[in-house]
């Protein structure tokens, strides 16, 4: 059996509202379903719902999306979109406006960080940066 597996996020009543703000920033996403307990939402081609829990249970740093960006043009529209009333952190990390984690990173760092030779230097480079600045990183 190959059974689809997705997020389900716990929002205090907010969930369409969310829903709405990733498919504003998400190119081809879109809702798939609502219901007043429930929203689903598609973000280039992968499933989410969103679900209106509570106030019990809040998003932390635990779990993380992570956005692979090609260039600097990405990280920096993804940055600017996410962080807008939400929080920067180091290395990439920064919350939403919900509290929802995610990781804007550039592509090529897989790369770079199995690279023996690169890595340390890579890394001393982008452990002091909130947003990645792709060109130091490629500097390295």
């Amino acid at each position: 059996m190959n059974k689809e597996i997705y997020p389900c996020l716990w929002f205090d009543g907010q969930a369409k509202e969310a829903a709405e703000f990733y498919c504003s920033v998400f190119k081809n996403s879109h809702i798939t379903h609502e219901s007043p307990m429930a929203v689903g939402f598609n973000l280039n081609g992968k499933q989410f719902l969103g679900l209106n829990g509570g106030p019990m249970f809040k998003f932390n740093e635990s779990v993380s999306f992570v956005i692979e960006c090609d260039n600097q043009d990405e990280i920096d529209y993804y940055w600017e979109k996410l962080t807008e009333g939400g929080q920067e952190s180091m290395c990439g990390w920064l919350k939403d406006k919900f509290g929802v984690s995610w990781q804007v990173v550039p592509s090529i760092l897989g790369e770079l960080m199995t690279n023996p030779e690169k890595a340390p230097k890579v890394f001393a480079a982008f452990q002091n940066m909130q947003k990645f600045d792709l060109k130091k990183i490629l500097e390295c």
